[in-house]
């Protein structure tokens, strides 16, 4: 059996903007990685539609400024793509993920077609210039990462 573990967004003011639950699937030094069922009703999102049930692969870290979603359709575990969180990095403590969500995100569809999304909001934000230069590089590492299409680890 595997071990159940919470993960909490939060803004960037620290309050809790979403909470759920997945399973540790492994940890390496400094990231965790875990798998998550999307638990609400069907909406179009992108290129896709995410439906109840399809499975989020998410990998964290503790010293990279991001997140990442590896998502799969319910009925045949199809990739459907990647949504990359920009956010500072991730704390690990008693059985929980916690982050902090920094606005910007980044969408990678299956055949790897990159889109930014929130810029609006990252912009708007009430964000201090070091955090925001490090979601800047932040964003410009995910990109580049999945120039070939997957990312690393």
């Amino acid at each position: 059996m595997r071990e159940k573990i919470v993960v909490d967004k939060l803004s960037p003011q620290g309050e809790l903007k979403w909470r759920y639950e997945g399973e540790v699937i492994e940890r390496g030094d400094g990231w965790l990685r875990l798998e998550a069922f999307f638990d609400r009703d069907e909406v179009s999102f992108m290129d896709v539609s995410l439906k109840r049930g399809d499975r989020f692969v998410e990998t964290y870290y503790r010293e990279r400024w991001y997140n990442i979603f590896e998502i799969h359709d319910r009925d045949d575990d199809a990739l459907k793509g990647w949504y990359c969180n920009v956010t500072r990095p991730a704390k690990f403590v008693d059985g929980r993920v916690e982050y902090v969500d920094l606005f910007l995100d980044l969408w990678v569809s299956a055949n790897g077609v990159q889109t930014v999304l929130d810029e609006d909001e990252f912009l708007a934000a009430d964000l201090d210039e070091a955090t925001r230069l490090g979601a800047l590089n932040a964003l410009a590492e995910l990109q580049e990462s999945f120039k070939s299409k997957r990312p690393s680890t």
